[in-house]
């Protein structure tokens, strides 16, 4: 798939509708900062709340304006096997690279449920798939066993991680094959995971800061984690802020800071309160991201 940091890209709304024009903007600015993966509709893109024809043209942009030159990634979980399947389906014929698949969220299955959720899902499809762990919001936790027997699926080749867990993380890269990788999905720990063995992160402040994602990540794996640790510390109150309202109210206030979206999210999201928004934008101007 992907070594180093790949974005967790917003998706821009204006007057209700997708703002495509910002969206490209968007893709730009990480094809010029040398983001190594577009991982589309996930969380941060709002995917719960957009309708399978917005998913259509948000896909097909994304596959067209990308051109091939990073891995185009999207978000086709849900808590229903079949719709998983079916949006698992429409990304690869519109030329996705992979899907990212967050676990099963309010009906809360077993480990054994996520192995047959998953398999069906991984064997409906061509594409890699990549687990996406995230117990926080969706109440399941993928135990590093469940990980393990899912990685025997061929086509199942990486896991998201942002159980926070570290001891989890390490146990999960004690069991899984050699090649199967394992992303940070907290960006406050890419170092941390890294030294767990992990191979990147797919992050949400890359749509602020991707340039400096990508280099804490070459700092690592080029041996220098002096310098990894060093950016990994400078950037931890930016991420505490970022991360001090529920994703991606935050990261769409510091993007319409820098101009290049409108501060509009989709209910039941609202913007950023004040109090916050002016922490936020204070410690971006001091880190002289704006």
């Amino acid at each position: 798939m992907f070594k180093g940091a790949g974005v967790a890209i917003v998706t821009p709304f204006k007057e209700g509708k997708v703002d495509f024009e910002s969206y490209e903007k968007l893709i730009d600015f990480q094809l010029q900062n040398n983001t190594q993966a577009l991982i589309v509709l996930g969380t941060t893109g709002e995917a719960s709340t957009q309708t399978f024809e917005e998913r259509e043209k948000i896909i097909s942009l994304s596959v067209k304006k990308v051109a091939g030159k990073i891995p185009v990634i999207i978000g086709t979980g849900s808590n229903s096997t079949q719709k998983s399947i079916e949006h698992t389906k429409q990304a690869e014929d519109l030329g996705a690279d992979g899907v990212l698949l967050v676990t099963p969220y309010y009906n809360k299955c077993t480990q054994k449920g996520l192995i047959k959720h998953y398999t069906e899902i991984a064997n409906s499809t061509s594409l890699s798939v990549i687990l996406y762990n995230v117990p926080s919001r969706t109440g399941v936790n993928i135990e590093p066993e469940t990980v393990a027997e899912l990685s025997k699926v061929e086509n199942i080749v990486a896991v998201k991680e942002a159980s926070g867990n570290i001891s989890q993380i390490l146990e999960i890269k004690r069991l899984v094959p050699e090649d199967f990788r394992i992303y940070s999905g907290n960006d406050d720990q890419i170092v941390p995971i890294y030294a767990c063995g992990g191979s990147g992160v797919i992050s949400v402040s890359s749509n602020v800061i991707p340039k400096q994602m990508q280099q804490m990540c070459e700092a690592f794996m080029s041996g220098n984690v002096e310098k990894a640790l060093k950016m990994q510390v400078l950037y931890k109150k930016f991420l505490n802020l970022l991360f001090c309202e529920v994703n991606p109210i935050p990261v769409k206030a510091a993007l319409n800071a820098m101009g290049y979206i409108e501060n509009e999210l989709r209910l039941p999201l609202t913007p950023m309160e004040e109090n916050n928004k002016s922490k936020l934008i204070e410690e971006m101007k001091k880190l002289t991201i704006i």
